[in-house]
């Protein structure tokens, strides 16, 4: 795997280190992202000793639109060939209702969340498309469905996943392959803002969740790893444009289905009609 680079964002501590931790053993080259230069660089210098691999180390805040544009010269300067870009940094941003929020904070979210994202696949894209490659983008967090007292976190969650599925769509004959991987609640910095918050910001079902979490553990972050390496992987080659939960789906049999899978809307985001529910007043 010499030659394969894995982008991966937001890549010194929680669920992005582990990944790089993960892939880099694994025999991949590393691109890692983060603003935290000090754990950067010494993640980088760590897993380049264990490994033997390529980690090439890039210090970017993205919450800024213009270091997020510079970001990009950079990594097509230092990165020979890229495989899989992992869009994984994220931020709560504020924790209320939304009326209460700090409007500069929401909107930070969603530049961090949504939209750097997006910039960034759309950079990556001109890099895959003679070889082919994967990109993923984590999401969950209330995409799916209503969370109250986390709108930015929700809103731009909701809107990564249905560009994902665009996305998927448009890039399809180039042999890249989109997907949305939903990890579950996981011992992180992100869950201790909602206990830190309190109860009555977060919500006390958000709290209590994350309270319990943060006591006990939550979702095992090796399998989450399991999944994106299931989908840069040979036997997930065929799978794009859904969003996956890396506790509930059983997503390694998914190779076993790819007919069912790839020619019908299960795992992705829909409109639910009364239809659906067998109602026989709101349709026509």
């Amino acid at each position: 795997m010499s030659e394969k680079f894995v982008l991966i964002t937001g890549a010194s501590k929680g669920l992005g280190k582990l990944l790089a931790q993960y892939l880099a053993h694994l025999g991949y080259n590393l691109c890692l992202i983060s603003r935290n230069e000090v754990l950067l660089r010494k993640l980088t210098a760590k897993l380049s000793s264990e490994t033997g691999r390529q980690v090439i180390p890039i210090v970017c805040d993205l919450s800024d639109q213009k270091a997020v544009e510079k970001l990009i010269p950079n990594v097509k300067s230092l990165v020979p060939s890229l495989e899989t870009l992992i869009n994984n940094a994220a931020i709560h941003g504020p924790i209320g209702t939304v009326w209460e929020n700090n409007w500069k904070l929401w909107q930070e979210v969603i530049q961090v969340n949504l939209l750097a994202p997006v910039f960034l696949c759309r950079a990556c894209i001109p890099l895959m498309q003679e070889t082919g490659g994967s990109i993923i983008n984590i999401s969950g967090g209330g995409a799916t469905s209503p969370r109250p007292n986390f709108s930015a976190y929700a809103t731009a969650k909701a809107g990564l996943v249905r560009f994902s599925e665009t996305l998927a769509a448009e890039v399809n004959h180039f042999g890249i392959r989109v997907n949305c991987i939903s990890p579950g609640p996981m011992k992180t910095a992100l869950l201790s803002e909602v206990v830190e918050q309190g109860e009555n910001a977060s919500g006390q079902k958000e709290f209590d969740l994350a309270d319990e979490v943060l006591k006990n553990g939550g979702t095992d972050m090796n399998r989450v790893a399991d999944l994106i390496f299931f989908l840069i992987s040979e036997q997930g080659s065929k799978v794009t444009g859904k969003l996956i939960s890396a506790v509930w789906d059983d997503w390694k049999m998914w190779s076993q289905h790819l007919d069912e899978l790839n020619f019908s809307d299960v795992y992705t985001l829909r409109r639910i009609t009364g239809r659906d529910r067998g109602f026989d007043w709101g349709d026509k």
